[in-house]
Parts: C-alpha cells; structure tokens; sequence
C-alpha cells in the first residue's frame, strides 16, 4: 500500500534530494539543466532542441547551453538528425542513465525518511502535549 506525501513531504524530499546531489562527487546542475535531464531521460523522443524548448516553455539558447553542460559532464549528446540534418537529436549516455539511478536511489531513501518523520513528530507533540496537561492538572 502506497503512503501519501502531503505537499510540506514532497518539498522536504525535493530539498534532501538536491542537497545530497550537491554535497556528492559528481555533477552539480542548475535547475534548468536537471529539467532538461529529467525530460530526456523519462519521457519518450527522439528528443530536440526545438521540441525541448517548446515542451519546458524556454528559448531554444537557454536548451543549448544546458545541452553545452550536460555534454560536457557525459550527461546527454546532441547528435545530427539523419533524416533532417538541420535539426539535432538529443541522446541519453551511459553516465545519464547512472546519474539517473543515483538519483531515483537518493529520492527513495529521502521519500523513506520522509514518511518516517511524522511518526517522530507525532510522537514529540504527543510528549509536549502530555507535559502540558501535567502542567496545567
């Protein structure tokens, strides 16, 4: 059986999820760049830069440059449409697919403690409720 997130949990996941991105070895992406990431990696293509930019609402210069990084970190490439040689293609890589996982593992175990937490808040509030009515008895 599926817990529910209330929306305090989901940013609480979101949080732990970018600092631990952050504080590990390994690529540090904007929030552009990772939605660029995210949009290759779990929706279908063939991806491209025009689709991109239409699809995440922003200019196709601002999917370049986070293209630029993600080629540079071995994240994504861009390769020339064979059938349009016009166009680019955007492609997942090995190292994409890892960091995806990396991420997909980092969440769980943020989405884990997450739900934990209650438990442990319930509990503190049930004490200092119980000290209250010592208090006030």
């Amino acid at each position: 059986m599926a817990v529910q997130s209330n929306p305090d949990q989901l940013v609480g996941i979101l949080r732990d999820t970018v600092v631990a991105l952050v504080r590990r070895d390994g690529p540090d992406l904007s929030a552009r760049q990772l939605g660029v990431f995210l949009t290759v990696y779990l929706t279908d293509g063939p991806h491209t830069v025009r689709g991109l930019a239409a699809e995440l609402n922003v200019s196709k210069p601002a999917i370049t440059r986070a293209l630029d990084r993600l080629g540079e970190l071995d994240l994504a490439r861009r390769k020339v449409d064979p059938m349009d040689r016009r166009s680019v293609i955007v492609q997942r890589t090995l190292k994409g697919t890892a960091f995806l996982r990396d991420m997909r593992q980092i969440m769980s175990e943020a989405e884990t403690q997450a739900h934990e937490m209650p438990a442990v808040a319930n509990e503190a509030a049930n004490a200092d409720t119980a000290r209250e009515n010592r208090k006030a008895g």
